[in-house]
């Protein structure tokens, strides 16, 4: 599918959606999903959120009264914002092989769906939830804009990533004007941090590790220091970018245990591509953000990607 015509076509075609997002799900994926699938109630279309074990309490608000039992027997189901089938919930693997349509926003997606609508110059995957509605004749209601302005902002940094386009602002227009609470989503995602968040972040300084001149930093979160510091997972939102704001660093990585290994996140300045360099460990993104979950230990995780980081021509 190449047009917000054509989606549109499908989803009025078709009923009772089934609407999965990534897992550990930001606020791009579940801004687009309570956005779409208020959309599709409002044009009269039975529709509702996957129940992701791992939704954020910070954006519930967002979700509330969408999320169903997760049964998809009869569903049409649907993805946003997710590029690989690797990234489905771990209670959703049972939905592997029947998802009809994908809705995303990055170039690095592996088709998975019997449909895909692919925009890779969109910054966020809500970017396209307005033109969608539009398409869908569906009204721009201030519960639908602010689901937006939550995708579009958190993906964009508060709009200051080099992602962030005119259409970017734009929509972000569109979403003050049908009456977005930008101003709580602002203060609630950009301003606030716990005493756990600064404890967390402390423990981040002090155990950096900087490599080629100081241009590359490592960050590491072991489970255990986690539970040590009693940070929830609400309080980790956002920390994959810590070490790239530090003055100096083009390439900045997290590391982080995961049930199946070592999860490493990370974001880069130009001319470095997070998306090439994570490809080289099975996973994918955005030229400036991307992640890979790789087997082992953390400390397997530097190791990998520092031999990933060589072939880019990164002296470490």
């Amino acid at each position: 599918m190449q047009t917000a015509r054509e989606v549109a076509a499908f989803l009025l075609a078709n009923d009772d959606y089934l609407i999965v997002t990534h897992r550990r799900p930001d606020g791009d994926a579940v801004g687009s999903a309570a956005a779409l699938c208020r959309a599709l109630r409002s044009v009269g279309k039975r529709a509702e959120l996957f129940p992701n074990p791992q939704f954020l309490p910070r954006f519930l608000p967002l979700t509330d009264g969408l999320c169903g039992a997760g049964d998809a027997r009869g569903k049409t189901v649907i993805t946003v914002d997710t590029a690989t089938e690797k990234l489905f919930p771990y209670n959703a693997q049972y939905l592997l092989g029947k998802v009809q349509l994908a809705i995303d926003h990055h170039g690095s997606h592996t088709p998975y769906a019997a449909q895909s609508w692919i925009v890779p110059d969109a910054a966020a995957c809500g970017e396209l939830m307005p033109e969608l509605c539009e398409a869908l004749g569906a009204p721009f209601t201030d519960e639908i804009a602010t689901a937006v302005y939550v995708a579009v902002s958190t993906d964009t940094g508060c709009f200051r990533y080099t992602n962030t386009t005119a259409k970017t602002f734009r929509v972000a227009a569109q979403c003050r004007e049908a009456g977005a609470a930008c101003d709580y989503w602002n203060r609630v995602l950009f301003l606030e941090k716990s005493r756990n968040r600064l404890d967390l972040e402390a423990y981040l300084i002090a155990t950096a590790e900087f490599y080629a001149d100081g241009s590359v930093c490592f960050c590491a979160l072991p489970r255990e220091k986690i539970k040590e510091l009693g940070v929830s997972e609400d309080e980790l939102d956002d920390i994959s970018g810590f070490p790239r704001d530090i003055a100096g660093v083009q390439i900045g990585a997290m590391f982080r245990d995961v049930n199946d290994g070592a999860k490493i996140s990370l974001r880069t300045y130009a001319p470095y591509d997070a998306s090439a360099i994570c490809a080289e460990l099975g996973g994918g993104g955005h030229p400036a953000a991307a992640g890979a979950t790789v087997p082992g230990t953390i400390t397997d995780a530097k190791k990998a990607l520092c031999e990933a980081l060589r072939k880019h021509g990164v002296q470490i």
